[in-house]
This record gives C-alpha cells, sequence and structure tokens, in this order.
C-alpha cells in the first residue's frame, strides 16, 4: 500500500541551495505547505509548489505552524536551508512542532551542539537528519567499497584541491563572516571531510599549515590515508589551464597519484537522500559528528606554516 504525501516545511527557500531541496520534495511525491526566508525573490516556488504558504517573519512562519497542529494538519518534516550558524535553533524549531528536521551541512558548527540535539531528539522522539549526499554518488560508493575490500592495513597518500573562487559579495554576506559560517572549512570543505573520513575512517591527527580568509590548507591522517588538502576561494589560486577555459573552479582529489573523477551525477542526489529518510533511513546526528569536529579544530587551530607533509600548491603561494 502506497502511504500518503508526506508535509512539509521549507526554512530558508531563498538560498541557493533550496532549490534542490524543492526538487527534492517534489519528485518525492510530497508537499510543501510553508517555507520561511527573510528575503521575498522566492518566484521560484511557482515552478514547484505555487499554492505554499511564505513567510518572510519568523514568528508568523511559526504561528502558521502552531494553526496548521490545532486544524488537524501535521508537519512531518522541516527542510532547513539557512545560514549556518542558525541551523541548531532551526532544528529545535522543527522539533518543538513534533516534525523531524533535514538539515543542510554543517549541521551545526560546533560539536557540543551535536551532543544537546541528540538530547533533544530522545525529548521530543523526534529525529535529525543531514544532507551527506557525496556518499550516495555512485562513484564514491565504489570507492569505498574497493578500499573496504583492499588491503586492510594499507594507509593510502591522498592530495584534496578544491579551488572555487567568490566574488566581493561573499565576503559582505554570512558567509565571510567567520563567526556565522564557520569559516572556508565548513563553507566549502565539509563535504570532502566527510567523504573522505566516510571512506577512509577516523581522524587521529589534524594538522593546519595555513588559515587565511580567503584559503586553508593542511594535512589529516586518518585510519587508511593521509591526506594533504587545499580550499580556496581565491581566483588566483585556480592553474592556468582551467583558467583558459575559462573556469572559475578547479577540483581535485588524487588518490595514490590517480584521479578520482566524479564531475558527473550530483543532480539527483538531494532527491536520493530524501527517499532514503522517508524510507526511514538517512544520515543523521552521529554520521555528521566526525567532520564537525574535523571543521571545528581547523577553524581553531594555530597553523604552522611550511612545515610537516604540506599540500604542493603551498610551494606556488
Amino acid at each position: 500500500m502506497e502511504s500518503a504525501p508526506k508535509n512539509f516545511g521549507l526554512i530558508g527557500v531563498a538560498g541557493y541551495i533550496a532549490v534542490r531541496h524543492l526538487k527534492a520534495i517534489k519528485d518525492t511525491g510530497n508537499n510543501l505547505l510553508a517555507s520561511l526566508d527573510k528575503f521575498d525573490s522566492v518566484g521560484l516556488l511557482d515552478s514547484y509548489f505555487p499554492k505554499s504558504d511564505f513567510f518572510v517573519e519568523f514568528e508568523r512562519f511559526d504561528r502558521h505552524f502552531d494553526k496548521l497542529k490545532r486544524t488537524g494538519t501535521k508537519i512531518d518534516y522541516v527542510s532547513i536551508c539557512s545560514p549556518n550558524y542558525l541551523h541548531d535553533s532551526h532544528i529545535r524549531f522543527a522539533l518543538r512542532h513534533q516534525a523531524d528536521a533535514i538539515c543542510e551541512k554543517p549541521i551545526v558548527l560546533n560539536p557540543w551542539n551535536i551532543d544537546a540535539l541528540q538530547e533533544i531528539e530522545k525529548e521530543t522522539g523526534r529525529k535529525i537528519y543531514t544532507i551527506l549526499q557525496l556518499r550516495l554518488h555512485p562513484k564514491i560508493a565504489e570507492l569505498r567499497e574497493k578500499i573496504r575490500n583492499g588491503p586492510k592495513n594499507k594507509v593510502y597518500d591522498i592530495d584534496l584541491s578544491y579551488i572555487t573562487s567568490r566574488g566581493n559579495w561573499y565576503y559582505i554576506s554570512w558567509k565571510g563572516d567567520i563567526q556565522k559560517s564557520g569559516g572556508i572549512a565548513c563553507n566549502i570543505g565539509i563535504h570532502f571531510f566527510d567523504m573522505l573520513g566516510w571512506i577512509f575512517g577516523e581522524v587521529k591527527n589534524n594538522v593546519v599549515n595555513i588559515s587565511e580568509p580567503t584559503k586553508a590548507a593542511g594535512y589529516l591522517d586518518l585510519a587508511n590515508a593521509r591526506v594533504r588538502w587545499f580550499l580556496s576561494l581565491d581566483y588566483n589560486d585556480i592553474p592556468k589551464e582551467t583558467k583558459e577555459k575559462g573556469q572559475r573552479t578547479f577540483r581535485s582529489i588524487l588518490i595514490e597519484g590517480e584521479e578520482l573523477e566524479f564531475s558527473e551525477g550530483f543532480t539527483e542526489l538531494h532527491t536520493a537522500t530524501y527517499r532514503d529518510i522517508i524510507a526511514g533511513n538517512g544520515f543523521g546526528l552521529d554520521d555528521a559528528r566526525q567532520s564537525v569536529i574535523t571543521a571545528y579544530d581547523i577553524r581553531n587551530a594555530r597553523p604552522i606554516g611550511l612545515q610537516g607533509n604540506y599540500h604542493p600548491i603551498l610551494k606556488k603561494l
């Protein structure tokens, strides 16, 4: 017997990532009853849920949820696409309204926030899910199986490079405020830290070589990998051949000198995540814990400079 459609609320509907959540809700055959954003340029709702209610004030959004409950309409899930520093608060809002939360990463900025949210899960009986979509990418899942079925004690050498140019707007927005975003390790790195930890195991050592507003680099010892990583928002760091192609982003993951190619296959990963969650699976707080700790430690580390096993790009800066 086919289950009835689920009812969703969405916080942060004007953000760029929200469209993937709107698509996922629609593609899984569910309903968006209400959404919230302080910005009102949300015409994209017409393509997905034109009849859903929209609010620019949190207080009215909260009241609407209460009215729905009192008239017998249950919100099953709240999808959270708001700025990083508000995730904790918006997750709590969802659980207070007896809904499960589906939150973009980083799910929170500080490791102790995870502990507190787990207590609220127990108190409310609701669940908190996060979007770790790279774990569902066929190429990434295939690599994990290959590593797990390979030599048990092998430690792989990995170079991670991710340069994604950002304009001046970035530093004016909340993303440029480390207290609100968690800095570069959270904004553009946490996807990869989670992916590598999922494949190669727990973090044994975390060293930061440089840490600046526009770039950071360091070294991670994982259970089965030595990872030299470099993250940058600076167009000047992009390799010449990439610039000549007119591209503003460069991504490379070298494993034992071999490029991991996974540039395709991203378009349906949020939808796949939603299907898993609605089926009673999905990734929860414990799944997100290691990457949150990794990003937190990077943000609060004292950089050691060009010492130790640092990323080769640093020699060119």
